[in-house]
Order: C-alpha cells, then sequence, then structure tokens
C-alpha cells in the first residue's frame, strides 16, 4: 500500500511517499481502508518535531480518518468487517490502510454516501475540539457574547457554528474579508477584521464596557492580551492553541482586574481522560450533522501524493474550514 512518510523532521516538503506493508490488526485493533484523513494544525507541529507527541521516525503523520473495516483483530467484538468508522489516532492517517486500537473508532450509520463520509471524517477534532471548549470548559449559556479568533479555520469555524447552535452571540475576528464572509455564513452576528482594524477597540464598540463573556483562541501571538483585555466580569479565556506560531505572556493581573479565568483547552487529553463523556459529545455531533444543523466546511481535497501541499496550505494559514486527504486517489 501507499504512505506518505515522514523520515526525518522538518517543513512538508520533506515527506515521502512511499510502498509500505499492510499492517496487521493486533488483537484489539481494526484494519480500517482509509477513505478520508483530515488534515489538522498538529499534523504539521509533529512532522516538525514542534509537538506535544513525538513519534520515533519514520512514521505517518495524520490523526484523523474515516474508512470502511476490512479486518478484526481476534479479541475484536464490538465491530464487523463492511462497518463504516471514524478514528482519532495519535499518528498514522496518511496511509491508504490503517490498523487502529479499537477504543479509537467510532461506528458511523450504515448507508453513508461519500460526500457524508467526507463530513464525518472532517469534523471530529475540529467539532470536537470546539464542543468541548465552549460545553465542557467554558460552560456557555445562551445569551452569552463568544468572541472567535482565527474564526475561518478548521475549530475556529466550528466554534462560529456551534457558539449560534448554542444560541450566543457570536464575533468572528480573522485576518481578510474573504474569511469573514464564510463565518457570517456560518451564523456570525458581528466580524472583526484584524488585519486591517485594531481589535481591542472594535469590540469595544460591539460590546462597549461590558466585554465578552467567552473568547475561543486558537490563534495566540499578538492577538492574546488584546483579546483578553476585553473580558467581561466572570468572563472565560479558552486557550485552543498556537497559529500564529508564537505563545503570548499574558500579564496575570489583567485576570483579577477582570475577574475572568484562563482555561486551556486540550482535546486529546480529554479523549483520552474522559472517553464517556467524548463519546457523549461524539453522539451529539454525528446527531447534529444528520439533521443537518451542522454542515463542516471541506474546501481542499488532495490525493495522498500531494499530501504536502495540503499541509503547507495549512502552514500558510491559507486554509478555510477544512481540507482533507483521499487515501484512495495517489495522483
Amino acid at each position: 500500500m501507499k504512505a506518505v512518510v515522514c523520515e526525518e523532521y522538518g517543513p512538508p516538503s520533506r515527506l515521502r511517499l512511499l510502498d509500505v506493508p499492510v499492517p496487521a490488526a493486533g488483537p484489539r485493533q481494526v484494519l480500517i481502508l482509509n477513505r478520508v484523513a483530515a488534515v489538522n494544525f498538529p499534523d504539521t507541529l509533529m512532522i516538525q518535531g514542534k509537538y506535544q507527541l513525538k513519534p520515533p521516525l519514520p512514521f505517518s503523520p495524520g490523526c484523523e480518518l474515516a474508512g470502511i473495516v476490512t479486518a478484526l483483530g481476534a479479541e475484536v467484538t464490538e465491530l464487523k468487517p463492511g462497518d463504516t468508522v471514524v478514528a482519532m489516532i495519535p499518528f498514522g492517517a496518511y496511509a491508504q490502510q490503517v490498523a487502529v486500537d479499537v477504543e479509537k473508532v467510532i461506528a458511523l450509520p450504515a448507508g453513508l454516501s461519500d460526500t457524508e463520509l467526507e463530513l464525518a471524517g472532517a469534523l471530529t477534532m475540529t467539532y470536537g475540539t470546539s464542543l468541548h471548549a465552549l460545553q465542557d470548559r467554558a460552560d456557555v449559556r445562551a445569551g452569552e457574547t463568544l468572541l472567535v479568533l482565527g474564526a475561518a479555520g478548521g475549530v475556529g469555524l466550528a466554534a462560529v457554528e456551534l457558539g449560534k447552535l448554542m444560541n450566543m452571540r457570536v464575533i468572528a475576528a480573522a485576518s481578510s474579508q474573504e474569511k469573514l464572509a464564510i463565518a457570517r455564513e456560518y451564523g456570525a452576528d458581528e466580524v472583526i477584521d484584524y488585519s486591517r482594524e485594531d481589535l481591542r477597540e472594535r469590540i469595544k464598540a460591539l460590546v462597549g464596557a461590558q466585554g465578552v463573556d467567552v473568547v475561543y483562541d486558537p490563534v495566540g501571538g499578538d492577538l492574546s492580551e488584546a483579546a483578553v483585555r476585553s473580558m467581561g466580569w466572570n468572563g472565560r479565556y479558552l486557550v485552543v492553541g498556537f497559529a500564529a506560531g508564537t505563545i503570548a505572556k499574558i500579564p496575570l493581573n489583567l485576570t483579577l482586574l477582570k475577574g475572568c479565568a484562563l482555561v486551556g483547552v486540550f482535546w486529546g487529553e480529554f479523549v483520552r481522560r474522559e472517553r464517556q463523556r467524548h463519546l457523549a459529545n461524539m453522539r451529539a455531533l454525528f446527531d447534529w450533522l444528520a439533521q443537518k444543523r451542522i454542515r463542516p466546511l471541506i474546501s481542499g481535497r488532495y490525493p495522498l501524493s500531494r499530501a504536502g501541499e495540503a499541509l503547507e496550505a495549512v502552514l500558510a494559514r491559507r486554509v478555510i474550514g477544512k481540507v482533507v486527504i483521499l487515501p484512495g486517489a495517489v495522483e
């Protein structure tokens, strides 16, 4: 089979498409014929050796996939060949077939179309992160104001859509008018172009002295302090990621003056530690997807041979919504 392999840490251009053996399913594993592998920001960090998890070289990147179960390990009884599934794994999804621990697999309804399977495969990490952040970490309430930074990226756009689903007032902030137009399509009530507008002054014009109740920040960098200074009393600042490439140093006196909380959002660790709550969140998301109450945006599809290009687009912050890799398409 074909797989994208990272043989040395570095930029996406160093990845190679190789012929590798088909993996065998271990006793508590299933073998999945991979139909779609979603591309996520942590993938770009992992291949550079900058992520919390550093797999031993060589490895295949990718942590999110959807496909068809083709073989079972000797101790697997929860699934059967032919089941359509999604899976979250530490790495290894940029391959045509993947052996996955059964505990990391979630069965999907039978009879999904190719389009529906793509959408299911693209929402697990981004919508899972955003639902966990808003529901579990911030305990948001209807009528509260939500500021989303990086509002057109994968997790940001999911936060915009879920915030509206939860009856919040959503302010979307992004770096271009094109991105903000998409955020409006996904429910944003107000928008801020922080490439041309002063973030803090624009927030003040929208919400006044009251400030915002919840900030969702997957960007970091220079925007973070301005957003903290715009918090309302009892606000919750969700630290989701650092797409800008730098980690802000927040003056802690601001949390005292604002009476606000800085709240870390580490979805991968939540999945590992609180599996039942994670599964409940996934069931809610797949129900909303079936009901067409959420609709993940897939803005690009790449064959396996162009996985490096997909990662470059994510690194350059050119992606709106999500991009995916189709392992069945090599050229």
